[in-house]
């Protein structure tokens, strides 16, 4: 069975999910690819104690702090690819910036090959089921580009500014999947 509740933040209303004592998701409202991982219809239920972990992780985040993302217990659901691409998202330090090249990069050596499609490794991203805890954000087009974010573009640049990450070299696309 899985439960979900709500949370008010800077970047609006998000929605948690669990599945036992696991997070397998977490949306802000609006958000691109809602619940889209979740195989079955999500109960409301406040008083369950990874929700209060989970929101205590995330009162700690919006104040500032850098709390780890092993603190909690994640379960994203996706096939094996996406797992790999979602892994190396939670390694992105707090207050980074990486691009999708380089993690298609570290996708190739993971999966033996010589080279990863960048847009393979953007459709991973783009639906990563625990947007903020797994940090997607925190991904950047190869020449500033602020594009990706299924959350919008405006959740993403107040997310990089929460984490103090220098954006002089980054700019919001005239089009894209961001907007």
């Amino acid at each position: 069975m899985y439960y979900s509740t709500t949370y008010p933040s800077p970047v609006g209303i998000i929605t948690l999910a669990c599945e036992g004592n696991h997070i397998v998701g977490l949306w802000l409202e609006g958000q691109k690819y809602y619940g889209d991982t979740i195989p079955e219809a999500m109960v409301k239920k406040n008083d369950i104690p990874v929700f209060d972990k989970a929101k205590k992780w995330l009162d700690r985040y919006f104040a500032g702090k850098k709390p780890a993302i092993s603190e909690l217990p994640l379960a994203p659901i996706g096939g094996e690819f996406r797992q790999g691409v979602w892994k190396i998202l939670c390694e992105i330090p707090y207050g980074k910036v990486t691009t999708y090249g380089n993690i298609a990069r570290k996708m190739a050596v993971k999966m033996g090959k010589e080279t990863m499609s960048a847009q393979a490794v953007g459709g991973a991203v783009g639906h990563n089921p625990i947007s903020i805890i797994i940090p997607c954000h925190r991904v950047v087009g190869t020449n500033g580009s602020l594009t990706g974010f299924s959350g919008g573009v405006a959740s993403k640049i107040k997310l990089l500014e929460l984490e103090g990450v220098d954006m002089s070299g980054l700019f919001t696309p005239k089009r894209g999947t961001a907007l």
